[in-house]
């Protein structure tokens, strides 16, 4: 069974830190790229980082942010710095086979985790 389980969401006052992890199990980890999305109340869902499969390219909608992961624990970390309200979201994982250049895309995704809910407070 494949499974994307997301964690370490929680609540935060404004420039905080969170480190959300995403541990992958039912399919093989390292030939996919891992991308972070979250859905704001009331918007869509929207890309903010994506690692390769090879652990080599990383893309970031905010340099706040920073991701990594570990292909022999099967798990990606989303390290989330000087929180801001408009951060607040629940925060997804997903895995994709689709060429790298499309990892934005949330329809490009094979793979999902359930989300984790990130609220920062002011």
């Amino acid at each position: 069974e494949v499974q994307l389980q997301a964690s370490g969401g929680g609540q935060v006052q404004t420039g905080g830190s969170l480190r959300l992890s995403c541990a992958a199990s039912g399919f093989t980890f390292d030939d996919y790229h891992i991308g972070w999305f979250r859905r704001a109340p009331g918007k869509e869902r929207v890309g903010i980082s994506c690692i390769d499969d090879a652990n080599s390219t990383t893309y970031y909608s905010d340099l706040r942010f920073t991701v990594s992961r570990n292909n022999a624990k099967n798990t990606v970390y989303l390290q989330m710095n000087r929180l801001k309200p408009e951060d607040t979201a629940v925060y997804y994982c997903g895995a994709t086979k689709a060429p790298y250049r499309y990892c934005r895309i949330a329809s490009r995704y094979e793979y999902w985790g359930q989300g984790t809910l990130v609220t920062v407070s002011s």
